[in-house]
């Protein structure tokens, strides 16, 4: 039982295991590439305009049933629109780029699980319940594996400070 035990500690900050680093990597760099398409999408919507943003979150207001609290912070955003539609297309082409490459993968991962929780509850009755749950979640297993450190600049800062908790 010892063995087993000290092994455990010994690899726990490098899985052993390959295929499962390439399938996060993998999903890292699918999760990064919808931030990305997704960005372009708004913008050529012009949801990242103060009247582009507003009109979409009153959408959600209305139209959904997302807690009336989450309702209240929703309607905050939309009349801030000017500050909240640019910070919302900073932070998507942010996560984006992070995640493809593979760059401060973990905190990227946890506002990126942050992130798309909040959309997920804001589009309740408006849109299929998985649609952001499946990537919600694969955002969190990010943070948890590292996934920066197969295929990813994370690796390289990793070999200098592996016990660094940004990748």
């Amino acid at each position: 039982m010892t063995t087993i035990s000290t092994e455990l500690a010994t690899n726990s900050q490098e899985t052993p295991q390959p295929h499962a680093r390439i399938g996060l990597a993998i999903l890292r760099m699918t999760i990064g590439a919808m931030f990305v398409w997704v960005f372009f999408e708004n913008l050529g919507k012009g949801l990242y305009t103060p009247s582009g943003y507003a009109g979409l979150i009153h959408d959600y207001i209305e139209n959904g049933q997302a807690p009336d609290a989450w309702k209240s912070v929703m309607a905050l955003a939309a009349s801030h629109a000017s500050i909240a539609a640019p910070l919302q297309g900073v932070t998507e082409i942010s996560l984006g780029v992070l995640l493809v490459l593979g760059l401060f993968t973990r905190p990227a991962a946890l506002v990126a699980f942050a992130f798309l929780a909040s959309l997920w509850v804001s589009e309740w009755g408006t849109a299929w319940i998985w649609e952001l749950l499946v990537p919600v979640l694969a955002s969190l297993a990010l943070a948890i594996g590292g996934a920066g450190r197969t295929w990813g600049i994370d690796s390289f800062l990793a070999r200098r400070r592996p016990s660094g908790l940004w990748w």
